[in-house]
């Protein structure tokens, strides 16, 4: 009989890449973790880990394993929601992983309203830029996220189902307004950027380059609240999605010439059942009345 604890620890390795690693995740010492693997590899007779080198690496019984693994486990959590709530209520806990400028707009309206509705639903928030959110989704880390199609570096895949929730316009601030922009007029200003391999920092260097220039960054923030401050201060510009300027900072937004726009979507694993309480969730996402309007939807990024 298969063990939850250790297609966990399976599961986690596939995803964190090293034993090490998984032991840091897990609280657990490296020795224990290959001890458990051990056991694993002996309760399937079947060869999971091999090594090379230093290092050990799942064997394809052991990829295939590991990755049915994650629905297994997603299954688990519904019966036992299930079995506590017969069916009926939604109950348990939902992981829902959210951009920065999401959580205030986006995820706490949707989870203070579910507070007052599902008193047996605990949603557990985490602040997870594109680039973590989406492995934290593929890995299990999260059980609903709310990311956006446009990060190409880390595309939305057939692995995952996308519900679309709004659209999310890109804009210039600076200290003071004025008409839609070209980026070009600003190749000589200080740039505030974003940290690096993030989407927003992506974004800005592809737009300058696609501008013909490169920006002169003069500071790097993974908060949009400083970026704002240090906007307001005169000290730079960025590039900002909408939604994350704050309307208590002394800023102006300019729309770009040619707009660029972001799709903000929820998604969550695909073949994973979708329990109540995650759906419930993603519900509750969807009715955001004070976000612009998803226009049109083609189900892009979701290929």
């Amino acid at each position: 009989m298969l063990n939850p604890w250790r297609l966990r620890l399976l599961s986690r390795l596939d995803t964190l890449g090293t034993v090490r690693a998984v032991a840091q995740d897990a609280n657990l010492s490296a020795s224990s973790v290959s001890q458990q693997l051990a056991v694993l590899e002996a309760e399937t007779r079947t060869q999971l880990l091999e090594r090379t080198g230093r290092r050990v690496r799942l064997t394809p019984a052991g990829l295939m394993l590991a990755r049915r693994a994650r629905a297994i486990l997603d299954h688990m959590d519904t019966v036992e929601a299930e079995l506590r709530g017969l069916g009926d209520e939604p109950v348990g806990l939902v992981r829902l992983g959210a951009f920065q400028s999401a959580i205030h707009t986006m995820a706490v309206p949707a989870v203070t309203r579910l507070a007052a509705t599902y008193p047996h639903l605990d949603v557990e928030l985490l602040e997870l830029e594109p680039h973590e959110s989406i492995p934290a989704l593929r890995g299990g880390d999260a059980d609903v996220i709310i990311t956006t199609t446009d990060f190409v570096e880390l595309p939305l895949g057939p692995d995952l189902d996308i519900v679309p929730l709004a659209t999310d316009p890109i804009v210039l601030v600076t200290a003071s307004g004025g008409p839609p922009v070209s980026l070009a007029a600003f190749a000589d200003e200080p740039w505030a950027l974003d940290v690096p391999q993030s989407y927003m920092a992506n974004l800005t260097l592809r737009l300058c380059r696609e501008s013909g220039f490169e920006p002169r960054v003069v500071c790097r923030f993974a908060n949009y609240l400083m970026t704002l401050q240090h906007v307001e201060a005169g000290l730079s510009i960025a590039l900002l999605p909408g939604l994350a300027v704050d309307r208590r900072y002394r800023v102006a937004t300019r729309e770009l010439t040619t707009p660029v726009n972001r799709t903000i979507v929820a998604a969550v694993r695909r073949g994973s059942p979708l329990r109540a309480a995650v759906n419930v969730v993603l519900d509750a996402l969807r009715q955001q009345p004070d976000l612009p309007a998803l226009a049109e939807w083609s189900g892009a990024g979701a290929d």
